[in-house]
């Protein structure tokens, strides 16, 4: 029995599986309700995603060029996307565009507190 087969099975599960989660984490974008569940969706599903594609495209490929860029992309998503995504919140939150009601901890409360009494801002809005 050849391998060329179950090698085709998984990749077409691999690329199926990741065209879901991206296609789910756009629906979401447009879904979701507030800022953080917004980029709870355009980080970790897509990131999936992204990476099973990639996976099956580099089953598919497999010669050493492609493989060694499909690695390279998936090692920059894998390093943009958390950055991006923390510095998407931290930005919505000191603009006061999270819903603070919605959070379970507020770890930046304080912090933000102190640094809006700093500088004559009065804190964040409750």
């Amino acid at each position: 029995m050849s391998l060329e087969p179950i090698l085709d099975v998984v990749v077409a599960v691999c690329l199926i599986g990741g065209a879901l989660l991206c296609l789910s984490a756009g629906v979401a974008l447009v879904r979701f309700p507030d800022l953080m569940s917004r980029m709870h969706a355009a980080t970790k599903p897509q990131t999936l995603g992204l990476l099973l594609v990639l996976l099956g495209c580099a089953l598919r490929l497999r010669t050493r060029e492609d493989v060694t860029t499909l690695v390279l992309i998936a090692l920059f998503q894998l390093a943009t996307a958390p950055v991006a995504a923390h510095m998407v919140g931290r930005a919505g939150y000191r603009s006061r565009l999270v819903r603070r009601d919605l959070l379970v901890t507020d770890e930046l409360a304080a912090d933000a507190e102190r640094i809006g009494r700093e500088n004559g801002e009065g804190g964040p809005a409750r």
